[in-house]
């Protein structure tokens, strides 16, 4: 078959194809080169752009330093103020220890080695063991207490030396280890003379005394009946459920809570906050020795720019995220060992299967910002408290089983009473036979105290003397009842309890507010997840306005007292309510931060907040909101770097705001220095 004749049609389309195809590829080269013309244009406008930022910022930076000599001076100016309500401490405590000296008071200086060596002689040596004597003379004990940690907490490096730190701690542990061996001695004596006590309807001896600072609660078993293995104090709502073994065995149980902790580790109990450092502060120093001999008191001082309320934790190396004790403190683990349990020596039993397994809770945790660990290294025990991450609260419930001895005989008008260089023993459970044999628990109830919040179920530790730390093995069955307060649980042996809270349960703050309510007066708002709290800040003083929890004031028993803020401090964290960050806490949380002026009596507008950005080297304004959708550094508009967040402050602030400032008293700055620094509101907020 012949081909196909190509008409004049086909050859059309095909030179329309051809000069589409041309068109086409003439378009594709147009484009590429308009679009390689605006990239050089963009590129170029990038670099214009760029180098007119980098003039700008170098230009914004030589001016930085041009004025940095005169604001470091006006900073050494607004230092005085720190200078000057330290001087007035000083002073103020030399004032207050003549005067102590003048009453002839019966109370020891705590600070005075001669003197509470005497006062813990005489009290050694006084024979007299009535339970309600040694309450009334433990409150005296803890008071000194109070003052030595208190001076710890407070006293700054310049004012305190090593020496009398370690002087200080031994005398506080002396002080406490005194103290429970006291409230032993008054425990034998009770036992000893049971019988004279005994319950008409049980036929044995039980007994509830307490105070503001101790519940005491002793059952003894004089009648050894099966139906009688658990009791209920009635006036304490403690309570416990004995084994049958135990039941029919001459025991005591003794349950005494001290709402106070003297078995945690003695630098949990004396965690400070940072310090203060103000800049050539020699000369005071000097000074502050020729006039007064004693450690400061409220001289805190911190490693931080005093310009500014409180500043951004400075990044860290990896390997100096892990936390440890603080250095400056002397642990004194092996004496405190003795403020135990006397019968804590029992070895643990094994677990039944039903029995709720605590290590699932995760107590021992690493740090969120903390390098993993190698393979290497061993498992970190998981029974083992964080006390970093959970804090005791509530004092201490020391649940002891102990021996009874023999009871006195009353012959006429004489008591005769076996005399035994023994002291107060414990009964051993469970028994040595039944080591490796299944033992039942004992059941135990606790009731909380009213004057604590727990805003989640607490986590039950025992203290392991041995290892000196708190364990949460070898307990189970946790009931908690909210509402009742009370909380129940087994335990395999009798041990010291804590009922321990996340340190950070109430971190990161919802929000914050600092307003002033007239001159030299403010009022601090922080609002967590849980509560409100405000505190009023008025001269050298603050105080408790309200704790709010669901819509409902709690812990009037604190709020109303003018107090300082160490003391506030204290308080707080003794009811539950921790609003106080720990030198690690950063490395449990993420964080924010955003400030805005502040002069009157109400709340600022939202649009009125601003944020700002300090690195440690110099303090910017940003351009970002709170409503921005990502982070930038770009800062804002006619503005400038500055050294310190306080001249960055001042670029933006009225000229009231900043005569405010100047003009307020330096032991209204100080408090409010204080505060701001114990919260750290701009960092964990």
């Amino acid at each position: 078959m012949a081909p196909k004749k190509k008409t004049k049609s086909d050859t059309k389309k095909k030179a329309e194809l051809r000069r589409l195809q041309r068109e086409e590829e003439e378009r594709t080269r147009r484009e590429q080169e308009e679009a390689k013309i605006q990239a050089e244009l963009e590129e170029a406008a990038r670099l214009e752009k760029e180098k007119l930022e980098q003039e700008m910022m170098a230009k914004l930076a030589a001016k930085d330093r041009e004025r940095r000599e005169a604001e470091l001076a006006e900073l050494h100016s607004l230092e005085q103020k720190f200078l000057s309500a330290e001087q007035w401490k000083i002073d103020y405590r030399a004032h207050a220890k003549w005067e102590h000296y003048l009453s002839c008071d019966e109370n020891p200086d705590p600070t005075v080695l001669r003197e509470i060596n005497t006062f813990m002689s005489l009290w050694r040596e006084d024979q007299n063991k009535d339970i309600k004597l040694v309450m009334k003379k433990g409150e005296q004990v803890l008071n000194l207490i109070e003052k030595l940690q208190l001076l710890l907490l407070d006293a700054s490096s310049n004012q305190i030396t090593e020496k009398e730190i370690v002087q200080y701690q031994e005398s506080i542990l002396e002080l406490q280890n005194l103290l429970h061996e006291k409230y032993n001695g008054a425990t034998e004596h009770l036992l000893k003379t049971a019988c004279l006590y005994e319950d008409s309807e049980t036929g044995n001896m039980h007994a509830v005394i307490k105070d503001k600072n101790v519940t005491f609660c002793i059952w003894v078993n004089l009648k050894k009946k099966v139906r009688c293995k658990s009791h209920v104090f009635c006036d304490a709502q403690h309570g416990f459920d004995l084994p049958k073994s135990l039941a029919v065995s001459s025991v005591a149980v003794r349950i005494l809570h001290t709402h106070y902790d003297h078995v945690s580790p003695l630098w949990l109990q004396c965690q400070s906050v940072p310090k203060l450092e103000v800049l050539d502060s020699k000369e005071l120093t000097q000074d502050s020795k020729d006039d007064v001999e004693e450690p400061g008191e409220e001289g805190n001082k911190a490693n931080e720019d005093p310009s500014m309320p409180v500043k951004e934790e400075p990044s860290m190396p990896a390997e100096e995220k892990t936390c440890g004790r603080r250095k400056s403190v002397v642990s004194f683990q092996e004496s405190i060992s003795s403020i135990a349990d006397v019968n804590e020596t029992g070895e643990e039993a094994e677990k039944k299967s039903e029995i709720v397994d605590i290590s699932s809770l995760s107590l021992v945790q690493e740090p969120l910002m903390q390098e993993e660990t190698s393979e290497k290294e061993p498992k970190p025990d998981e029974n083992i408290v964080d006390l970093q991450q959970f804090v005791p609260v509530g004092g201490v419930y020391h649940i002891d089983a102990l021996q009874v001895p023999r009871q006195v005989k009353q012959i006429k008008d004489w008591s005769m009473v076996e005399l035994r260089n023994v002291g107060l023993e414990a009964y051993p459970y469970p028994p040595e036979e039944a080591e490796d044999a299944t033992h039942a628990p004992i059941e135990i109830t606790l009731r909380l105290s009213d004057n604590v919040i727990y805003f989640a179920t607490p986590v039950i530790a025992r203290w392991d003397p041995a290892g000196q730390q708190w364990r949460t093995d070898d307990i189970g069955n946790i009931t908690y009842e909210t509402e009742k307060k009370s909380i129940t649980f087994k335990m395999g042996a009798f041990y010291t309890i804590a009922l321990l809270q996340d340190a950070h349960i109430n971190m990161p703050y919802q929000g914050w507010e600092l307003q002033p309510t007239g001159m030299d007066e403010a009022l601090l708002t922080v609002t967590t997840v849980f509560a409100v709290i405000q505190i009023q800040i008025k001269g050298n003083q603050c105080m408790l306005s309200s704790v709010v929890v669901e819509e409902k004031q709690v812990l009037s028993h604190i709020t109303g007292k003018w107090i300082s803020p160490l003391n506030l401090r204290e308080v707080l964290k003794k009811a539950g309510v921790n609003i106080f960050p720990g030198e690690c806490s950063y490395t449990y949380l993420s964080l924010n931060k955003k400030v805005s002026e502040h002069l009157k009596a109400e709340s600022v507008k939202d649009e009125d907040w601003s944020l700002y950005l300090f690195n440690g080297q110099k303090a910017q304004k940003l351009k970002i909101t709170e409503s921005s959708e990502a982070f930038s550094e770009e800062i804002e508009e006619d503005s400038e770097f500055h050294s310190t967040i306080y001249h960055m402050l001042k670029d933006f602030s009225s000229k009231e705001a900043i005569d405010k400032v100047e003009t307020a008293s330096f032991l209204f700055i100080d408090v409010v220095y204080q505060l701001l620094l114990a919260t750290r509101v701009l960092t964990y907020s």
